[in-house]
């Protein structure tokens, strides 16, 4: 087995190795260059102790000394080396109460989680694989090195990294891995908001989002996402669907790209349906009002999380508009990007896509050409530069009033009047026009106001 490693990185394995000390690449980048993907980071474990590495190079950083770890910064670029090491009890299900050094690899491999990231390679060893790791990856098969209920007493977010490592290189659980999940799960209440967070993100945008479906099998999202196993169980009898609504959402996720703000919005965007699930006296299914209640608790969950604000807004957003359906004409195009806010539409359209994509086959022909319609008008507006909002309209609120109208709510009220008629007839954005109709609009407001 030969791995290429980047230069920098041999050159910090080569003057560990001229010092006589062991090192080799460890973890994830072992794991994606086994199974032939390119590594985003590069880790290295050595026999060195942290004090003997910071000695051998001139520029490092103590970014997690106490566990062993120092950053050894090769010109503008920093690596992490870390010393073998055995970990102490956790307390936490998180941090180690002490962590011990050791001269041991097999000792520093077999703390770690799962068998595929306990490599370890170096150009004079070649792969290190005690536990198996490179038959996982030909099994495709995730499988915690050791027993599985003490890597996840360890740390429980083992339990959520072992789904989002199946979803991400579309691997099963072993059995005994999937069997003390279900019996574990409940440990995940002690893990951080921020740290479930991450791990959410890196499923969902993962090559295979649907797998989600194997956080909800084990019960993981019971714990971590009640309202999904909620949506999980809520029929859709409906000519437009096929599915349950979780299904529907898994399915969903699938036809959009890999973007954090949109696979989160497909995951939300039906949530608040088995709030206003009713049923008509034909058995058919409804849901009146459901995008509004899904952006409500898409909200409350994503600021529960800790996501970023611009995260919480963006998709709350596209959630709570996602069921439009504009009419097929310029102005309903331009009315609708207008409520939707235009630096929005590019990806409510995509959204609509993949919640049109995931609904039953029998209707999804018309609604894509629908669709297709939609996008069409869409590209014309914008290669016509047509105004969508007040802060593209040829006046302002202080032009109203150098004009001679006086400040105040009216401001606004006429502001809104002129930008509908524009939405209608972009034509109308003109100076002269719109400062016309404003003192027209101001004119006839004073003359229906109450005589003396």
């Amino acid at each position: 087995m030969y791995i290429e490693i980047p230069e920098k990185v041999g050159q910090i394995l080569d003057v560990l190795h001229g010092h006589g000390y062991e090192a080799y690449i460890v973890g994830g980048c072992v794991r994606d260059a086994v199974f032939g993907k390119d590594p985003e980071d590069w880790d290295i474990t050595t026999s060195a102790a942290p004090d003997q590495v910071k000695e051998l190079f001139p520029r490092t950083i103590d970014t997690g000394i106490e566990h062993g770890t120092v950053t050894v910064m090769i010109e503008k670029e920093g690596f992490e080396v870390t010393t073998y090491r055995v970990d102490g009890e956790y307390e936490d299900m998180r941090h180690p109460k002490n962590v011990y050094f050791t001269k041991n690899l097999r000792e520093d491999l077999q703390r770690r989680d799962f068998t595929i990231n306990a490599m370890a390679y170096s150009k004079e060893s070649g792969l290190i694989d005690i536990f198996g790791g490179r038959k996982d990856m030909r099994d495709k098969v995730i499988r915690c090195v050791g027993s599985p209920k003490e890597r996840f007493s360890e740390d429980a977010l083992r339990m959520l990294r072992a789904v989002r490592f199946a979803a991400r290189l579309g691997f099963s659980l072993e059995e005994e891995l999937k069997e003390t999940i279900r019996e574990m799960a409940g440990n995940l209440t002690h893990i951080s908001k921020e740290r479930i967070q991450t791990e959410i993100v890196k499923l969902l945008t993962s090559q295979h989002p649907d797998w989600l479906r194997l956080a909800y099998e084990t019960g993981i999202t019971e714990v971590i996402l009640p309202e999904f196993d909620r949506i999980m169980q809520q029929r859709q009898n409906n000519p437009h669907h096929a599915y349950t609504t979780g299904e529907h959402t898994l399915e969903a996720l699938k036809h959009i790209e890999p973007d954090k703000t949109l696979r989160l919005t497909m995951l939300f965007h039906d949530m608040g349906k088995p709030e206003v699930f009713t049923t008509d006296e034909k058995g058919i299914d409804h849901f009146k009002g459901h995008a509004a209640h899904s952006a409500v608790i898409a909200e409350r969950i994503l600021r529960e999380l800790k996501f970023d604000l611009n995260t919480i807004r963006k998709v709350t957003r596209l959630v709570k508009y996602h069921s439009l359906y504009p009419q097929l004409s310029g102005k309903g195009v331009r009315m609708c990007a207008n409520q939707i806010g235009p630096e929005f539409f590019d990806d409510f359209l995509k959204v609509k896509r993949a919640d049109i994509l995931a609904q039953h086959p029998s209707v999804i022909g018309d609604k894509v050409i629908y669709l297709e319609q939609v996008e069409r008008i869409w590209r014309d507006i914008r290669m016509m530069g047509d105004c969508l909002s007040l802060k593209e309209m040829k006046i302002s609120g202080k032009d109203l009033i150098q004009d001679g109208m006086k400040p105040g709510p009216r401001v606004g009220e006429v502001l809104e009047e002129l930008l509908r008629q524009v939405l209608e007839n972009p034509l109308k954005n003109d100076r002269d026009y719109l400062l016309s109709e404003a003192r027209r609009l101001r004119a006839d407001n004073e003359g229906s106001g109450p005589s003396m």
